[in-house]
């Protein structure tokens, strides 16, 4: 199994211009077609088709609509030698009708498709780990010299494509999927972003060696810790070796659906987008493609007004107390139920909730069921309430708490099981504080020397750190910081407050400045809060609870630090897919959406099968027509299920692994 350490040494990590001001990676001009990317132009926006490539009209009517939505370059799969063909049909028809997008072949197995498709549209895409190799998920000990072997083969094979591409001046991207590694570089690397990184440079080298230098470079995973990790690292492994600065393409694979699609792909993606990372963005959702393109705007038009930000305290990337590179949670005491080994909590606001009532916390996961008079949990049930000025007028259910400030907390007669904010003139107070756990609110500018001595003692304090810098991720990142750098080990909530905005703004936003500090393991919890502009009916309050609540656990979902419901590893579908994903994707979930921690890979074809599902603990792979193939993790269980009776057949799969539960149908939405 390889290791990052024994390459990176420890203080040497640089993979951002600036780890506190916003900065745009500065990398070498791509030229593909009319719409050039990196270097000083703007981040791009792509998607990709899902009808049938050998539909000439129908990939054409799509790409228009793609086009429309704000799609700058339009990817097509090419699978085989015929596919890459038509690729000229569809390039003339969109010309013939004004559309001059670039289009990209996407290359899985083929060389010689790779070939024909360079000869034709503006960019082709390769797999490195399938272009030359073939997955059969063994491990194989190489000596040096078979290692080195290995690598001339995969020149001779890759050589011509390059030789075309300089020919046509056609760009390329070697893009390195996670679940698709080959097995050579699985057995020297292991399954890590450092086998992502170099399963790309092989190619990287080639190209250089050949002075071929039209080259973009993606690093994508379904996991987003690990598509964060390979990113940072491959920008170190291509300064280290002097190689050119490439511009990256950003996405993470199978990010599925709707909300959980959203919030997933704002993660990964918008992690890397805070750190300067990224020239053009694709999100991978399991809907029509040109859905696809909005967001990926939404998320990259946030960076057009970064530059100017209010300064904040720089770091040098060799004094920074964060590797990258590896997931680690920060070190924290423990205080009631959080930080030490403690999963992050979620924390909603409820002090503009005027008239509370027991059906009010319906909307963030605690039900009241007046025949039985009791509560019952879902997984997804906020673990605190703060209700500002307002206590709640009844008695809260097991497991949720509730938060007040701290000189409505001093009033109240029996404040055992409420817990108070406090402003730091009141933390430094001899008033009454709590015994077991109190809230401080404050920002970066307040952790001086004295709050720093007095919070490293205190057993009870938790921090709620909030911020109003535009680049907002970097300056909580920086408290964080300070907070390891001076041996502070107190607990820390993400705080952060939007204006008012729609609902999938919100979870990109969110999802991007609270996700980008859990992926490095900071914070102990979040607190979300927008503001209330026209909500004029509670039934809207409540629903907008809804929302934060869903947002909450959905980031904490996405960048593995909680998981509170079944993860689905949904594929956005291509020309490739054998059914319809949509439609099978919201069927598999309505049987399985109860299953809280399990992970479903839904893939439409063999080429996103196994592979790319890798992180899955169950798949469901489209195999031909009709045809259904059921994995356990990366072995198939039942090779060619017919596809009405597949869902069943993987239900009953999980329940011979002793982890179906059967629904609660006390709860209902």
């Amino acid at each position: 199994m390889g290791s990052i350490a024994p390459l990176i040494k420890a203080g040497s990590y640089k993979y951002n211009d600036n780890l506190t001001q916003y900065s745009r990676r500065k990398t070498i001009e791509v030229t593909i077609g009319d719409v050039p990317m990196g270097g000083s132009n703007p981040i791009r926006i792509q998607s990709m088709t899902t009808v049938d490539t050998m539909d000439t009209m129908g990939s054409v009517e799509q790409a228009i609509r793609m086009i429309n939505s704000g799609c700058e370059y339009i990817r097509i799969t090419a699978p085989s030698v015929k596919e890459a063909q038509n690729l000229e049909n569809i390039k003339k028809e969109l010309n013939r009708r004004g559309f001059f997008a670039p289009i990209v072949a996407d290359i899985h197995f083929t060389p010689n498709a790779a070939e024909l498709a360079a000869r034709i549209v503006e960019k082709v895409r390769i797999n490195p780990g399938n272009y030359a190799d073939k997955k059969k998920f063994e491990t194989i000990e190489y000596s040096e010299a078979a290692y080195q072997a290995e690598l001339e083969r995969i020149r001779e094979k890759f050589i011509p494509l390059v030789n075309i591409c300089k020919e046509y001046g056609t760009a390329m991207r070697i893009g390195t999927n996670h679940g698709s590694l080959s097995d050579r570089i699985l057995s020297r690397y292991g399954d890590t972003p450092l086998g992502m990184v170099e399963s790309a440079l092989e190619f990287v080298r080639i190209c250089e060696e050949l002075n071929y230098y039209n080259i973009v470079l993606s690093m994508k995973a379904s996991n987003t810790q690990v598509m964060v990790q390979a990113y940072r690292l491959l920008v170190q492994k291509l300064n280290e070796e002097g190689l050119k600065p490439y511009p990256l393409h950003l996405g993470v694979t199978e990010a599925g659906e709707g909300e959980d699609g959203r919030i997933k792909s704002a993660v990964g993606i918008g992690t890397l987008l805070e750190d300067g990372l990224g020239d053009t963005v694709r999100v991978s959702l399991t809907e029509d493609p040109e859905f696809e393109a909005p967001v990926a705007k939404m998320l990259i038009d946030r960076y057009n007004i970064r530059a100017g930000h209010n300064s904040i305290k720089p770091i040098p990337h060799d004094e920074s107390p964060v590797n990258p590179y590896m997931y680690q949670r920060r070190a924290t005491r423990e205080v009631l139920n959080m930080g030490g080994g403690n999963v992050p909590r979620v924390i909603i606001d409820f002090s503009k909730v005027s008239d509370k009532k027991m059906d009010d916390l319906k909307s963030i996961g605690h039900y009241y069921m007046p025949l039985l008079d009791k509560w019952n949990m879902s997984d997804q049930g906020a673990d605190f309430i703060y209700t500002g000025n307002n206590k709640v007028p009844f008695m809260l259910p097991n497991g949720l708490k509730e938060i007040l400030n701290h000189s409505v907390w001093l009033r109240m007669d029996d404040n055992a099981n409420s817990y108070p904010l406090l402003t730091l003139k009141d933390y430094f107070s001899a008033k009454p504080k709590h015994k077991v756990l109190n809230f401080i609110q404050l920002t970066i500018e307040d952790l001086d020397d004295e709050v720093m001595d007095k919070l490293r003692d205190d057993l009870t304090a938790v921090l709620v750190i909030d911020t109003f810098n535009l680049h907002a991720m970097a300056e909580q990142r920086r408290a964080f910081f300070e907070l390891m750098l001076n041996d502070v080990p107190v607990p820390v909530i993400i705080m952060r407050k939007y204006p008012a905005m729609e609902d999938e703004q919100l979870q990109l936003y969110a999802a991007t400045d609270c996700g980008g500090l859990l992926i490095d393991g900071l914070g102990d919890g979040i607190l979300l809060s927008t503001e209330l502009v026209n909500v004029k009916t509670k039934d809207l309050h409540l629903k907008l609870l809804k929302t934060l609540n869903s947002t909450s656990f959905g980031i904490l979902q996405a960048a593995r630090t909680r998981m509170s419901k079944t993860e689905y590893i949904s594929c956005p579908s291509c020309g490739r897919t054998l059914f319809d994903l949509q439609e099978t994707t919201a069927m598999i979930r309505k049987r399985t959406d109860h299953l809280k921690g399990i992970k479903i890979g839904i893939m439409g074809c063999i080429v996103n099968g196994p592979g790319e599902m890798a992180d899955a603990d169950y798949g469901y792979v489209g195999v031909g027509k009709g045809k259904i193939a059921l994995y356990r993790g990366q072995n198939v269980i039942k090779k060619s299920v017919p596809s009405e009776n597949a869902v069943d057949e993987l239900i009953e799969l999980i329940r011979e692994d002793g982890k179906w539960i059967e629904p609660n149908s006390i709860i209902e939405e």
